[in-house]
This record gives C-alpha cells, structure tokens and sequence, in this order.
C-alpha cells in the first residue's frame, strides 16, 4: 500500500525497512526521536541490580570526576594528532539503540556528546578484561557481521574520507584502518567503512501512523571495530560532537533534517525515558526558552561550550566571566571557586537544616533532612540558582531539584563541585539540565535551553531508571 504512494527513489528504503522489522512509514521533514536510555536502567549493560538508587547516583558523583578531568585534558588541547579521545569511554552516562546494515542489527551504543566518530563492534571482536592497550584477549563476539549485509562498503587510504578523519593508515589491501584511543588506556581499532544506518522513530512520533517510522542514513561511514582493549561492554560509540563524523553531522549531509539535536532528561528518580531529538523535533519552543551562542568549535575538541557571565540567587549577584561545557555525560555541575564558594554561603545564609558530612569528596554542601517527606520539605528552602548566559544575555533559572539531591537516605547534597588544577573547566552537568529541552542547532551556531516536563516527553512502556 505505502511502496504505490513512495516515489522511486524511497523504493530501496522500503525493501531495506521491511528487512528489519516490516514498517513502511517514513520519517518526514520534522525529524525523528530515539529513546535516550540512561545507563542505570535495566535495559543497560551496565545496570547493577545491587545498588539502591542512592548508590547508583553516588557511583554517577565518582563517575563525574574521571569524566570532567578527561574533558579539561581534551579542550585543553588533547593529542595533536587527534587520534586520542580524552573522554574516559566508562565515564558516561546514556546509550541509544542504532539498527546497522541490511539485513539490520540492533546494536546499543554509549552516547557522547564530547566526541565524535561513531564505531560498533564488528564480527570476531576481541575484548580484554584489562584496560592496557597491547593485551587484545579474551572471547569473540558476533554483533555486526559485515559480511552478511548487502549495503557494507570498506573505505579506502587514497579517499578523502579516510584522510578527513586522524590517525588513519593503510592495511596490505589499502583498506582504510582506524584506530581510537581512550585516556584510561583503552582503545578501539578497525577499519573505515560505510554503511546503511536505520533509527527507529519514538512513540507518538507518527499519528495515524499503523507502524512505527524510521529513518534510513546511507552511505554512513563508521568505525568497524575488529578489536578492543578495555571493558566496552556496550556495542559501539556514538560521537554526538559536531565534526565531520560525528551522528549530527552524517545525519546533516544524508538528509533534509539539518545539524539539530536536542534531550529532554527526565529526573534520575523517575521511572520514564528520556527523549534524544533529530530535525525540526530539536527546536525549543517551550515558554521560558533562553538562547545563547555556542563557541566556534574545534574539530579536535568536540565539545559544546558556552559562555557563563554571572550567577545570581534572589538579589545577590556573582560575577565572573567563564566558559562553561555543556555535558549530559557528567552528573555534577562544576563551577570556578570564585562563583561557587559565595554560592555555597549564599545557600547556608538561606538553608537552617543541620549541616552532614558529605559522603563523598567531590561533594561540598550536605543536610540532614528526617522523615519521608524531609526531602520535599527541605526544597521549600532552596532558592532558585540563575545562570547569567552572556552573548545573548539570557538567563537558565534551575530549580531546588537541579541543585540538591539525595544521596543518601535523609542526607541533601548540593550538586556542585569547584573547578581544581586537575580538572580545570567548568562543566554544567545532566542533573542541573534534567527537567530541561536542550536543543542544539550547529547550523545557527546556538544552544537553547527551556523548562520542560521531560518524564511526559517519551512515552515508553519500559521503565529507564
């Protein structure tokens, strides 16, 4: 029915979808939704059914300070070459279902906005269990075979793909070889090729719609990993950055959706999905948007950076001038002393709850709060924290519950940890952004941030958290 109504050239669309999974309808003109699967939910890897909720989050807190002292290494300047990511691969925390070649394989990969080449794990990987590079050893696994798909293609040395991406070199074939290095020792290596990459639409996104849509990318071109060293329990990598092989930009140059993306993180304590947006579903159009100008990218050094002017709660303003990274794959907020030490007495001046002892070094503001409903109670006497955009002069408000959280039952922490010489940039990190529709559009060069109801975003019948 829907093969009479599609034109020619969707013909070869159709015959790839119906492979996977029998769907006809088609992402339109207004983009597409993936489900933005948070690392501690059970459909991940990495879910650990021994942890409460409080340890999950106090193991995202550790996570937070590997991660930001890898990305200070990286917009410090990273490897010269650009062969080295410095985003540490364990330290993230979202993933995404991507369905790779024809026939498809579903494959589950970590999303990262701080880096950019998309890789997945290849027929007869070989992983490690330790983290050094040399020692390639363990069982194979099967997650993409290549050989199987009728849309696999190998890149060459002598292309202009190969020579766009760094640190490339030539098999005995002159096939294109890769390799991707991680700061805590762990590394991929593969070769370049290209393929058919298909994401499924979310749930809502067609109405009248019988069947799912989807989103055919062709002529992808990607790492195909043959080896590993390290723990990459995941599939594969999608670099969200914004270079020449980032997800965004492939997505850019193979369709009509432009360089847009956009989240909405639902709170770490609710049991819902997140929505990650393509297209002209990336654009903010909640009341209270603020827009502000990203820095000019270096393709060396993928990350979304904007400029913070001033922060200000109720009438007391704190200036200081910085640039500020924005990143989903950090859970803490990492600010300059100078804006967080009278931050802190600020809060202490507002907040008459007993001090605690944090349960952990990076964190700097603890209470004690008793009783089931302490937690909504203590809120009551949390200010509003105003982040003072420059460029555009706009201002992101964050509630108590982007600042405070519990960590542990009855014990409130303030969300926030000071800028050091090992990790010296600041970071907004994904619990002061939860409750938020970040968009992203590369095209404009802009970033727009807007209070949103993100549990309510992505409907989902799995649970997330």
């Amino acid at each position: 029915m829907a093969g009479a109504r599609c034109y020619a050239l969707l013909v070869v669309a159709i015959v790839l979808t119906a492979q996977l999974c029998g769907c006809t309808a088609y992402v339109g003109r207004d983009g597409f939704t993936v489900e933005f699967i948070h690392r501690d939910s059970v459909q991940s890897p990495f879910h650990d059914p021994s942890l409460t909720s409080h340890g999950r989050l106090l193991a995202a807190v550790r996570r937070s300070a590997a991660r930001a002292s890898a990305l200070a290494r990286s917009y410090a300047g990273g490897s010269p070459h650009g062969a080295v990511s410095e985003v540490v691969h364990g330290q993230f925390e979202y993933l995404m279902h991507v369905n790779v070649g024809t026939p498809a394989t579903r494959v589950l990969a970590i999303v990262d906005t701080g880096s950019n080449l998309v890789w997945f794990k290849c027929t007869n990987v070989r992983t490690a269990a330790t983290t050094t590079p040399a020692a390639i050893a363990g069982g194979a696994s099967l997650v993409f075979n290549p050989s199987s798909s009728s849309t696999f293609g190998r890149v060459y040395c002598q292309s202009g793909t190969c020579h766009k991406l760094p640190g490339t070199s030539c098999d005995a074939s002159s096939r294109c070889k890769y390799a991707q290095s991680y700061v805590d020792g762990s590394k991929t290596t593969g070769l370049l090729s290209t393929e058919s990459l298909i994401f499924d639409d979310g749930p809502g996104g067609c109405v009248g719609c019988r069947q799912r849509r989807q989103l055919l990318v062709p002529n992808f071109s990607f790492g195909c990993s043959t080896a590993t060293a390290g723990t990459f329990r995941a599939d594969g990598v999608v670099g969200l950055g914004s270079g020449d092989f980032s997800l965004i930009t492939q997505i850019g140059a193979g369709t009509s959706l432009g360089r847009r993306f956009s989240y909405c993180l639902a709170p770490y304590y609710v049991n819902a999905s997140s929505p990650l947006n393509f297209g002209a579903r990336a654009a903010v159009t909640e009341p209270g948007a603020a827009t502000t100008a990203l820095l000019r990218p270096d393709p060396r050094k993928p990350l979304y950076t904007v400029v913070l002017e001033s922060v200000r709660i109720g009438n007391a303003r704190f200036e200081h001038l910085s640039n500020v990274i924005i990143d989903s794959g950090t859970t803490l907020t990492f600010l300059d002393k100078v804006l967080l030490d009278p931050i802190m007495e600020e809060m202490t001046r507002r907040i008459h709850f007993v001090r605690k002892r944090p349960p952990n070094r990076q964190l700097q503001l603890c209470y004690s709060v008793l009783g089931p409903s302490g937690k909504f109670y203590f809120y009551k006497f949390v200010p509003d924290l105003t982040l003072n955009l420059a460029v555009f002069a706009e201002a992101v408000t964050l509630k108590p519950e982007n600042l405070f959280v519990e960590v542990q039952i009855g014990t409130m922490c303030l969300m926030m940890a000071p800028v050091t010489p090992q990790q010296p940039v600041a970071i907004i990190g994904n619990i002061a952004q939860q409750n938020f529709h970040v968009g992203y559009d590369l095209d404009k060069g802009t970033v727009t941030f807007a209070p949103a109801d993100c549990a309510r975003s992505y409907r989902s019948s799995s649970a997330s958290v």
